[in-house]
């Protein structure tokens, strides 16, 4: 089943960064050598680091170089400075000042979590993640998404809430499958674990 492989993949994912021993150096040296993507990166202006997160900084330059701007089009796109805000504080229109309503660990990990999916939207004040239909290159008439609800300032298990939703390709259409409640929470304690881990880091 998708969901499971989805599951799974992030679970690896998130394995593998808590025992990377690679330096920045290294990842850089290594990103450095794709000749191609390292142009594309390069010409874009991308604010993502491509040695921290290659797929990201990818699809941010390459909607920067088609739109003239970043992950949602142009006004500079997805940052981590509006991920976690300045300071957990965003600008309104009328340059007043307005608190962040969800947590920043929370909101940066679900992010991070997830960034092998294709994102739909991110709202950041309302705490909400929307990804588009992701499938595996090994089961592709089988798809899934996610729904991301982060609705508190503090890093508490009742204020991360995931829902996914599946179908499968029954030809001509795609049908809604039923998703297992235990899925839900297993990416929600990925996210929690990674979350946790980068409020460590940052202390």
């Amino acid at each position: 089943m998708i969901l499971t492989r989805l599951i799974i993949s992030i679970l690896l994912l998130f394995i593998f960064s808590c025992n990377s021993n690679k330096s920045d150096e290294e990842m850089e040296e290594l990103w450095s050598k794709a000749q191609t993507t390292g142009e594309i990166i390069n010409r874009s202006g991308t604010v993502f680091n491509p040695a921290l997160n290659k797929d990201l900084a990818m699809r941010d330059a390459e909607t920067r170089l088609q739109s003239g701007g970043g992950l949602f089009g142009k006004g500079g796109g997805l940052s981590l400075g509006r991920i976690l805000g300045e300071n957990s504080q965003e600008k309104n229109m009328s340059g007043g000042v307005i608190a962040m309503s969800v947590n920043p660990f929370l909101w940066r990990a679900a992010l991070e979590t997830i960034d092998f999916m294709p994102l739909s939207s991110a709202d950041q004040i309302g705490g909400t993640i929307i990804t588009d239909w992701y499938s595996t290159s090994g089961n592709e008439k089988e798809r899934c998404k996610l729904n991301i609800f982060i609705t508190g300032i503090n890093l508490k298990t009742e204020n991360l809430r995931v829902v996914s939703f599946c179908q499968e390709f029954k030809n001509p259409t795609w049908v809604n499958k039923e998703t297992a409640k235990e899925d839900n929470i297993k990416i929600e304690n990925a996210i929690l674990n990674k979350a946790k881990k980068l409020k460590l880091q940052s202390s």
